[in-house]
């Protein structure tokens, strides 16, 4: 006979499982949208600042077609989004039971931020043909305000569980005397909330700009693609540099916070100096195999010096150790992997822009352009791979960990099956209706593009 019941155990770490994969799932499907909803408003804008300014009808024929993109995208998402919010409290209870007072914060103010975004996103939509132009630009500005700080809100939270505080914790365990500026403005706040409003505008730049290059490729080589293509570009390849600064800054905060999490994504195994930094490879406890070693840079990264001490897993006790080391390593190495390469690419725009006023002329560029939306979509969830996995077990840095505030109620791996069937429902039916509105555009044709705030035939009639 064994001295416990082994059901209940085996029960908590089955709904662990579940619970874990359908917040990845849930997650990762609806940051896509969260940086459409944070980045593309702005995008918006300035191709309808270019069609005003130059009169420019192409411009604002994207502008219009893309604010009405954006009304599905942000349709979808308000769904996607509502889920999540319901999932804190019903896969992870103990959480919200212990910690709800200071982290429901953020995601009050989000709220704000969502419901004033949807105001001003319809005003937008219904704008066009009914303001005139200016004041039709003006009413969209809001919407790129409200987007930031939807974002600020939501990674201030996340933030906060990888640093928390401004809270005391009662005797029952649970918070009391909640700050509210301390837990929104707490040390990884900064760097996290840079990072991921940067994400959003390379996700959406890229990811518009492939749209047009694909349609660039197959023959679609009128103004409006070349605009559509240039515009959504341009923005992702500004936040390109940025991004990797930021992201630079943010491995050494890691670094000096959360050691754990750094010696996990990095593979570091014995604490010290002179620290090899390695790209690629798999994780073991005997060292780094099949990877390229760069022989102190990563001592020299964390602290400009390779005399700088690193700490190792080995200074980690063992049950607070991220898991899957090799798949933190290789999530981290593909984010910079991928912002690398899009700065190179920028380069490359760059020199043939002073060269020739112009893209690169050889259809390989457009191929290069084509898959980039893809990669940085990669990149994101890489990011948050890193984020988020590295910080295991806890799921609020050493105050609680995951496996205490996971739910014991039964039936999460039936809940996730329809989460699954719904999630594939919006996202094909997203698609579908995407393609619909780019099908209608393409038979209207984008020659001769009526200007969105000229009278209409009938009205004139």
């Amino acid at each position: 006979m064994l001295p416990f019941d082994p059901l209940p155990l085996a029960a908590s770490a089955s709904n662990l499982l579940a619970a874990r994969e359908q917040m990845a799932f849930t997650l990762g499907f609806h940051i896509v949208l969260s940086c459409l909803g944070v980045a593309l408003p702005a995008t918006i804008l300035v191709a309808n600042y270019i069609g005003l300014k130059r009169g420019d009808e192409a411009a604002l024929e994207l502008a219009r077609r893309w604010s009405k993109a954006m009304a599905l995208t942000f349709a979808v998402g308000a769904v996607t989004g509502t889920v999540l919010s319901f999932e804190f409290g019903l896969l992870w209870p103990e959480f919200m039971d212990r910690f709800g007072a200071a982290f429901g914060v953020a995601f009050a103010i989000e709220g704000i931020f969502f419901f004033l975004e949807a105001i001003f996103l319809a005003i937008y939509i219904y704008g066009w043909k009914r303001l005139g132009g200016w004041a039709h630009f003006w009413s969209g500005v809001p919407m790129v305000v409200t987007g930031v700080g939807g974002a600020l809100s939501v990674v201030a939270a996340n933030a906060w569980m990888n640093q928390p505080q401004g809270f005391t914790l009662g005797a029952a365990g649970k918070v009391v005397d909640v700050e509210p500026l301390k837990v929104l403005w707490n040390p990884a706040t900064g760097y996290e909330v840079l990072h991921m409003i940067l994400a959003a505008y390379m996700v959406v730049g890229f990811l518009v700009a492939s749209i047009y290059a694909v349609g660039m490729l197959k023959g679609r080589r009128d103004r409006l693609h070349r605009l559509g293509l240039l515009i959504p570009l341009t923005i992702g390849l500004i936040a390109t540099p940025f991004q990797i600064f930021v992201g630079d800054t943010a491995a050494r905060a890691v670094a000096d916070d959360q050691p754990a999490k750094f010696a996990g994504m990095e593979c570091i195994q014995e604490s010290g100096g002179h620290q090899t930094e390695y790209v690629g490879g798999i994780c073991t406890s005997d060292g780094v195999k099949g990877a390229i070693g760069i022989p102190d840079l990563d001592s020299f990264l964390v602290g400009w010096s390779t005399d700088t001490e690193v700490t190792g897993l080995n200074d980690i006790p063992e049950d607070e150790r991220p898991p899957a080391n090799t798949l933190l390593h290789l999530a981290f190495d593909t984010m910079v992997g991928i912002g690398s390469a899009l700065l190179l690419l920028g380069a490359w725009v760059a020199f043939s822009w002073w060269r020739r006023r112009d893209i690169p002329p050889t259809p390989w560029f457009l191929r290069i352009v084509a898959v980039t939306g893809a990669a940085s979509i990669l990149a994101l969830w890489c990011g948050w791979i890193v984020t988020e996995v590295g910080r295991q077990p806890w799921i609020v840095q050493g105050y609680m960990r995951t496996s205490e505030a996971v739910t014991e109620a039964e039936g999460i791996w039936f809940t996730f099956g329809l989460v699954l069937l719904l999630y594939a429902a919006l996202g094909t039916t997203a698609v579908l209706v995407l393609r619909s509105m780019s099908r209608r555009w393409r038979e209207r044709g984008s020659e001769n593009v009526q200007s969105p705030y000229a009278p209409r035939t009938e009205e004139i009639a």
